[in-house]
């Protein structure tokens, strides 16, 4: 099994966990995965201890991996300390970025916009991943830059499900553009700002980051009726 093809397996099962498909408190059985997704017990295996990692699936003695809904508060929690490390990231970024690190956040960049323009918001989400941690490799801080990509990980489906968001992939890309002019210009306080703000899922944002999980789980306990 490539990488590809196990990422999108795990994206499976991520996006049955998010929409409801799997409800908080179910066994996801290995067994029964492998024969609906057509692999072996091993990748599924592997995809839900990258699914526990993240706080979507819990090992509980004699039931094995269990769903867990974390709650919009939490949700809203881990994105509000998202914004903020993000942000210090970007600061520092500014102040310390190498040429390669330039063309490094120039590539994922440009990657991005090729991304964006085949309108699917996976593949994007993926570009947009590479792009984020150029920036936080760019910071020249490894304790931040370990920090900054186990949070980024723990809210990948959030992040993956937000770029659902009607324009939000176009708005995304466009946030981009002004970020990487700040840090390449080395104005630290602009970056600062402009990464709090294009991480952080406030007002209109978070209504419209939860009310696409409310549809996605009503649709799916329809589906189910």
């Amino acid at each position: 099994m490539t990488q590809n093809t196990f990422h999108k397996l795990r994206d499976e099962i991520e996006n049955g966990i998010v929409t409801g498909e799997f409800s908080p408190g179910e066994r996801l059985d290995e067994a029964q995965l492998a024969a609906r997704f057509g692999v072996s017990r091993t990748p599924i295996r592997e995809a839900l201890m990258q699914l526990s990692a993240i706080g979507l699936v819990e090992t509980r003695p004699r039931r094995g991996a269990v769903v867990v809904d974390p709650g919009p508060n939490r949700i809203y929690e881990m994105f509000e300390v998202m914004a903020e490390l993000e942000s210090m990231s970007g600061a520092l970024a500014a102040r310390r970025h190498t040429e390669e690190d330039r063309v490094a956040i120039l590539d994922s960049h440009r990657q991005c916009e090729i991304s964006a323009e085949s309108g699917e918001t996976d593949p994007y989400y993926y570009s947009n991943e590479v792009f984020h941690h150029a920036i936080y490799a760019a910071s020249h801080s490894g304790f931040l830059e370990e920090q900054c990509i186990a949070l980024h990980r723990r809210l990948r489906p959030y992040r993956r499900l937000q770029l659902r968001v009607r324009n939000r992939t176009r708005t995304s890309f466009s946030e981009h553009a002004a970020i990487v002019e700040a840090i390449l210009a080395g104005d630290a306080e602009r970056a600062r700002t402009l990464l709090r703000d294009h991480i952080a899922v406030q007002g209109d944002r978070f209504s419209d980051l939860i009310a696409n999980l409310n549809r996605r789980e009503t649709a799916s306990a329809n589906g189910k009726s």
